[in-house]
């Protein structure tokens, strides 16, 4: 890239400080890690640690309540994780990158404002739905159906490989709908924590 894209003394202070707490809550948990891996999941409790250092919030703009990163600052903060533990990098790239980027993007001001704050504090992990048995990385060859019933979609298919799948509430989930050769749509799917129904806008 030319010109290197440079951060700014404020956003470089803001990071320091992001990293040196990175660096306090993951640094000395070598046989955690291994034995998270092995059990294939990571407590709830160190979950709850990740939402109080603002891990989720690392690219939500600051009046949603997160830290507003640039790219820079945000690949530098993942780096960090990384170097420590990938499974806990993965789980908040996932979150940030794909999980709930689509909505940072593209959403409009009333779904920002309704799920921005929550995905910021970690109240709702992200996670990203595309990938199908029959079609693996082929995103063209999805099946997942989506049609209207009444003033909801209903959402019919099977997904594999979602990173967060277990610990998320906020979905993005890829379906065919009707249409121009099964146009693919992106869907925001949230977990009900009442009953654990999905339900798709």
């Amino acid at each position: 890239l030319f010109p290197f894209p440079k951060m700014g003394e404020e956003e470089k202070e803001t990071l320091r400080a992001t990293l040196d707490s990175i660096a306090a809550l993951l640094k000395g948990k070598d046989e955690d890690y291994r034995k998270w891996d092995r059990q294939g999941e990571m407590p709830g409790e160190f979950v709850q640690a990740m939402r109080e250092l603002g891990l989720f919030s690392l690219i939500i703009p600051e009046e949603y309540g997160g830290l507003g990163f640039s790219a820079t600052a945000y690949s530098r903060a993942l780096q960090e994780i990384g170097r420590y533990d990938c499974s806990v990098a993965v789980t908040v790239g996932a979150h940030s990158s794909i999980g709930m980027r689509a909505i940072l993007l593209f959403g409009t001001d009333a779904q920002k404002k309704k799920y921005l704050p929550k995905l910021a504090t970690g109240e709702m992990i992200a996670a990203f739905a595309l990938t199908e048995p029959s079609a693996g990385s082929d995103a063209a060859g999805i099946k997942t159906k989506a049609a209207r019933d009444a003033n909801h979609w209903v959402l019919n298919g099977e997904k594999i490989w979602i990173t967060n799948g277990g610990i998320a509430d906020f979905f993005t989930v890829f379906a065919r709908t009707e249409g121009r050769e099964g146009q693919i749509t992106a869907f925001i799917v949230t977990r009900c924590n009442c009953c654990g129904v999905s339900r798709a806008r």
